[in-house]
């Protein structure tokens, strides 16, 4: 059994954590309440910008298709994990880095895949391997559409290019607190609404083709990026402030035990002092 100082450390240092977890579980706490009201706002307006982006895909043809709608044979993939920059958010980070090894080696197995990290332990997760081309942790300080878009406008340009063929988000969707869905969309090509189960391609053209695919498309993709980028950030707080609280109920366990064991030693080290003054008394007696 650990002396008595070993213990008051130990209990010093599990209260030191506790206090740490607990802060950090209230500030996630007081980010996610805004970060959960941003992309719950966002959601409607986006998820209906890509039925109405999908459904005017499926109507070009090929005097008025889009550049973003190409379709080529996919060799070379650029797939963009969404991560966080700091850790100490449970599996978050760790559940988009094995999405993107699994798409790495399934499902573009024998393709040149490179990476397009927006984060930090995403960028460093995969920089041993030499396939980073770009990391843009830098958004998370200032999280603004105007920024997402400027990122939004590189992917594009490296897919219109030609130096992609196919350009892949993976980031983890907001449900609650407690949950987060790994999500894979394809950002380009743009999806056909013909692949997209109930699309309704039933639309009036004001003004025209060309005019609504040279702004709509864009903008669509940007948004669409910003969703991905708002339901990671979102997602993030959740599963911190999650992570904090389990780690203060288990700081908070081990300290109690702690506690026990440190008042049983004690105890046992004042009956051991008396048993030796009794002794002692006992001995002078004789």
């Amino acid at each position: 059994m650990a002396n008595l100082k070993e213990i008051r450390n130990r209990i010093t240092s599990v209260s030191s954590t506790m206090q740490i977890t607990s802060a950090m579980k209230m500030v996630s706490a007081a980010k996610l309440k805004k970060a959960q009201d941003a992309i719950t706002a966002m959601r409607p307006y986006a998820d209906k910008l890509t039925e109405l982006l999908q459904g005017l895909s499926a109507t070009l043809d090929a005097d008025t298709g889009s550049k973003f709608s190409t379709q080529r044979e996919v060799k070379n993939v650029l797939i963009v994990p969404i991560t966080s920059n700091r850790g100490l958010c449970g599996a978050f980070n760790s559940n988009i880095i094995k999405q993107t090894q699994q798409l790495i080696s399934n499902d573009y197995a024998g393709k040149k895949v490179s990476i397009f990290a927006i984060g930090k332990k995403g960028n460093d997760a995969f920089a041993k391997k030499k396939i980073v081309v770009s990391n843009e942790s830098k958004v998370f300080d200032d999280l603004t559409f105007e920024n997402v878009a400027d990122i939004a406008q590189v992917l594009m340009h490296k897919f219109v290019s030609g130096e992609y063929d196919k350009i892949v988000i993976v980031y983890n969707k907001f449900k609650n607190a407690a949950t987060q869905e790994v999500m894979t969309e394809q950002f380009l090509p743009i999806v056909p609404a013909q692949q997209v189960a109930n699309a309704n391609l039933d639309y009036i053209f004001e003004p025209s083709k060309v005019e609504i695919v040279e702004q709509l498309i864009p903008k669509s993709l940007k948004t669409q990026l910003y969703k991905g980028i708002r339901d990671s950030f979102a997602s993030e707080h959740g599963a911190r402030m999650t992570a904090m609280h389990k780690a203060t109920d288990n700081a908070t366990e081990l300290r109690d035990q702690l506690k026990l064991t440190y008042n049983k030693a004690r105890q046992a080290a004042i009956t051991n002092e008396i048993l030796e003054i009794v002794g002692g008394a006992e001995a002078l007696n004789n």
